[in-house]
């Protein structure tokens, strides 16, 4: 265990909400930590749609993916959360810290990096740039902690719609590792570049 983690990652009890912010494009986002049992309908609902087949979880039971993301809300190195807008779920992401998963060993995690999986479940109602600011939003969040200087991300290296949303956020792509149960697309979006496009969408 390590004293970073208390502040690299944030977190909390099951349904707490730990992050707002007003978008005039997006509406009111909350994130709040995720409910295994009381987020159960929704997650499972996405993971078990076709569009979803990266994830790996169409597969699972309904307590099935309870149980897992009770066992993830249990780890201190990896924390689920569910992005609401405007009170309509939209987001499922997690956040990790590389060295204490798999992807930590097939890539040299610097000790600011913070690592994320996020999967898009619904939209709203049409809003410009959606998946831009979406991004930056989720930027907000997680670099809100000073402790970390560059988000990590890793796709399957054939999910092309993954691929394009993340470079919209802003992420440069790296190199393709080699995970046990896909081929990944390492993708990085440092703080000083993602305070460079945050500058600019403002001003646009």
């Amino acid at each position: 265990m390590t004293g970073v983690r208390d502040v690299r990652l944030a977190s909390g009890t099951a349904g707490t909400t730990v992050h707002t912010s007003d978008s005039t494009e997006l509406g009111r986002i909350e994130i709040t930590v995720l409910d295994p049992i009381g987020d159960l309908d929704v997650i499972h609902e996405w993971v078990t749609r076709p569009a979803a087949r990266f994830w790996g979880l169409a597969a699972l039971s309904r307590d099935e993916l309870r149980d897992l993301y009770a066992f993830v809300d249990g780890l201190p190195s990896h924390h689920a959360f569910l992005i609401r807008r405007d009170g309509l779920p939209v987001v499922l992401l997690q956040t990790y810290e590389p060295e204490n998963d798999p992807l930590g060993e097939v890539y040299r995690p610097e000790p600011g990096d913070i690592g994320i999986h996020f999967l898009l479940g619904a939209r709203g109602a049409p809003a410009r740039g959606f998946t831009t600011q979406l991004g930056r939003l989720i930027g907000e969040f997680l670099f809100a902690r000073p402790q970390v200087d560059r988000i990590v991300i890793e796709p399957d290296i054939g999910n092309d719609r993954a691929l394009a949303r993340v470079q919209l956020f802003g992420f440069e792509l790296g190199p393709p590792v080699q995970l046990a149960d896909k081929t990944g697309q390492l993708a990085f979006l440092t703080r000083e570049r993602w305070e460079v496009l945050r500058a600019g969408q403002l001003h646009e």
